[in-house]
């Protein structure tokens, strides 16, 4: 569907461009409003960026913010360089057999599609951090880093051809309209990977104990979380890939109401199975609803996004703990329950609730099987390419900063700074000799907030 709209949208503005002399005509002005709204689609999808590092920051310990922050400047960066050198190439050239795309580097002969690469580069890179998340406060840099081009320039975009590039999965019906299996299960796999070949963080698991460790700013998460919410409207409105009057506002509804069921239905839930209502888990709660929405935002009702977020709500809270305490996958802020399994489901769900071919509305389990499928495909695929790596990487090196440098935190491990100088700052106001002790016990404490484990238990 993509590669026919994107096709479509080139040669069009080939001839836009050659009669740009020329009087406006409905055509070409309908041509230049199509290509503006993917353009604001692709910003707000490059702004969610800052909503994934103010949740990553936010979600973990103060001591590894400077690099949560580095990993996601470097991860667009990177991704939006070796998309146009490879990725896009490879996800939307030439198909070879249905399975991976052979031309089009460095959109050579693509060249009018240079809007719709703009838009694409922001989903790989969306991909990609993904992973920055569940592998935080514990993994070098430079080997998330090459993961990350890992991703980029293979993975994923081989995932998108399938789907959105004529591939296989497409030519079979299978039905992703922004991203849920190709961008968000895809990276979720990818991370899923990476956590267990680097296990847990110093502190977490101790004597068949679970230890929570909490973030150090819920409140700047909680930012992250609304950022993301707004960026989603672009992740998914602009993903029509034209301004249809009458599908954006329907994309932008699902979206929004699928969001809030997701909140709901976590903050609920947690009150009866914790008798609280859980901060973080409502927080992720928003993101479940919003990956669970992203597959078939243009293909089900109000009431069925409503019915996909709330379960969306009550899986990533019964995700997360599955993770946590069964299988001791250590992700810090449960990017792998919200974009891994909320992405099956909301994959599962285009089978259930599309208005046209979904099981409730008559029409069979045929689309759900095919859905299935691709999942299962895409689980395939993925996982064993990144576990190939992997496992060749451990065995010249190790993913893993050392023990020392985790325990000091990875922002002065890996960049010699902090991104809060907050013991330095404020004994440097006082007038006393360098030894003494005037203030450190307070600024112990504050430097300390959020992290449950004393350096003791280490």
């Amino acid at each position: 569907m993509k590669k026919k709209v994107f096709s479509l949208l080139g040669g069009s503005f080939v001839i836009a461009s050659t009669a740009s002399a020329a009087p406006p005509t409905v055509e070409t002005l309908s041509i230049s409003l199509d290509m503006v709204w993917i353009m604001v689609g692709a910003l707000l999808v490059f702004f969610m960026h800052a909503g994934f590092a103010m949740v990553e920051s936010g979600f973990t310990r103060s001591k590894n913010t400077l690099n949560i922050l580095m990993k996601n400047f470097l991860t667009v960066s990177i991704a939006s360089i070796l998309y146009l050198a490879v990725g896009y190439a490879i996800m939307f050239g030439g198909t070879f057999q249905g399975l991976i795309g052979t031309n089009g580097f460095f959109l050579q002969g693509h060249e009018g599609e240079i809007g719709f690469f703009v838009f694409q580069a922001m989903f790989a890179a969306t991909c990609a951090t993904i992973i920055s998340g569940a592998v935080a406060e514990r993994m070098k840099l430079s080997q998330y880093l090459l993961l990350t081009i890992l991703m980029v320039a293979l993975v994923y975009p081989v995932v998108g051809h399938w789907v959105w590039g004529d591939g296989w999965l497409a030519s079979l019906g299978f039905t992703d309209f922004a991203g849920s299996t190709v961008v968000h299960l895809t990276g979720a796999l990818g991370a899923i990977v990476a956590v267990k070949f680097l296990g847990a963080r110093i502190g977490k698991y101790s004597k068949g104990k679970v230890n929570a460790i909490p973030g150090h700013n819920i409140p700047l998460g909680a930012l992250g979380v609304f950022i993301l919410w707004f960026g989603w409207f672009g992740f998914n409105g602009g993903s029509t890939l034209a301004a249809d009057p009458s599908l954006i506002p329907h994309v932008i509804t699902t979206t929004l109401l699928s969001a809030s069921g997701g909140v709901i239905a976590s903050a609920f839930y947690t009150q009866i199975k914790y008798k609280r209502i859980d901060a973080s888990l409502t927080l992720n709660g928003a993101l479940a609803g919003l990956v669970g929405i992203t597959a078939g935002t243009g293909d089900v009702s109000p009431i069925g996004a409503i019915i996909i977020g709330l379960i969306a709500g009550i899986i990533l809270v019964e995700g997360v703990q599955l993770l946590d305490k069964v299988l001791k996958l250590d992700d810090p802020v449960g990017a792998i329950a919200v974009h891994g399994i909320c992405g099956v489901w909301g994959t599962l769900a285009v089978g259930l609730f599309a208005t046209s071919g979904g099981l409730f509305y008559g029409d069979g389990i045929s689309l759900l099987g095919v859905q299935a499928l691709g999942i299962l495909a895409v689980i395939v695929w993925t996982i064993s390419v990144v576990t190939v790596y992997l496992f060749v990487v451990t065995r010249v090196t190790s993913l893993r900063v050392s023990k020392e440098e985790e325990i000091s935190g990875l922002d002065f491990a890996e960049h010699g700074s902090s991104a809060y100088e907050l013991k330095e700052s404020l004994l440097s106001d006082q007038q006393s000799e360098p030894s003494s002790e005037f203030g450190t016990g307070l600024v112990h404490r504050l430097n300390s907030i959020g992290t449950k484990a004393k350096a003791s238990e280490f």
